[in-house]
């Protein structure tokens, strides 16, 4: 298990977001996927200006950057992106109905995975409701092997996001991560495991849970707090401060500093 590596996944809100997890994996010489959340199609409100600027980035990045929808439950945004999937350069997507009762789960997910791989979509999913920091990624909720063996065979999914002990939205890095759970569902399921929440995990946390099965490494709200807090510090500095691009810029920088650091913590370099 040494040798293996995890794939770093992180969430795009704005063209800086973009710009800076493109930075930082050239930085760090590793592949990366710019994440789009349904929270974040909604802030832009269509989702083609921000895709085009991911794509964009993408074909001239130095290293590969894939394009990744994040969370979709709403049945007309899943539809958009199956449409829009090859213009874009999207090439897969996260299908969340966790907070159905199972066999709808399995129904609903199964009919996304049939018509996103008709357009060469990869598709995630979950089992267990994701919601914030409740629900799969609960204290003390975990995902069991057998039934995940049973939605991934049903279902025909590519990756399964697991919750083993991480939690959404987290500002300090603090969740603990059940090893051997994450190793009982990498021998149950034939796809690649995912680990949501990574903002809250410990660099050695993720280097382990990946050794022990985790191949996705999602992360979010580490940017944010980076990027936020260089803002305050730059405005702190200057508060007279009108023109955005120094305040911008100073989020830029410090968001590809912890992408290039995340880079190598999955890369386990």
């Amino acid at each position: 298990m040494a040798a293996e590596r995890g794939t770093l996944a992180v969430n795009v809100i704005t063209l800086e977001h973009a710009e800076a997890i493109v930075e930082g994996a050239e930085r760090a010489g590793s592949p990366v996927l710019l994440q789009l959340s349904q929270n974040a199609v909604r802030f832009h409100g269509s989702p083609r200006p921000i895709l085009a600027a991911c794509r964009e980035l993408a074909r001239a990045a130095a290293v590969p950057v894939g394009i990744h929808f994040d969370h979709l439950d709403d049945p007309a945004l899943i539809d958009e992106v199956i449409a829009l999937a090859r213009e874009f350069d999207v090439g897969s997507m996260m299908i969340d109905f966790a907070t159905r009762e199972f066999e709808s789960n399995v129904a609903a997910t199964a009919d996304a995975v049939r018509r996103g791989h008709g357009v060469g979509l990869w598709v995630e999913a979950e089992l267990g409701a994701i919601g914030g920091k409740d629900g799969a990624h609960a204290p003390g909720v975990r995902t069991d092997p057998d039934e995940a063996a049973a939605f991934v065979a049903a279902t025909g999914v590519d990756a399964l996001a697991v919750a083993v002990g991480s939690s959404h939205a987290m500002r300090d890095r603090a969740a603990t991560i059940d090893l051997p759970l994450v190793e009982r569902l990498a021998a149950a399921v034939p796809v690649p495991l995912v680990l949501h929440g990574s903002s809250g995990v410990p660099d050695d946390a993720i280097a382990t849970a990946i050794a022990a099965g985790i191949r996705k490494v999602n992360v979010g709200t580490a940017l944010n707090i980076a990027g936020t807090g260089a803002t305050r510090a730059l405005l702190g500095e200057q508060p007279d401060l009108v023109d955005p691009r120094p305040a911008a810029l100073a989020a830029r920088v410090a968001m590809a500093d912890v992408v290039a650091h995340l880079c190598a913590v999955v890369a386990r370099r």
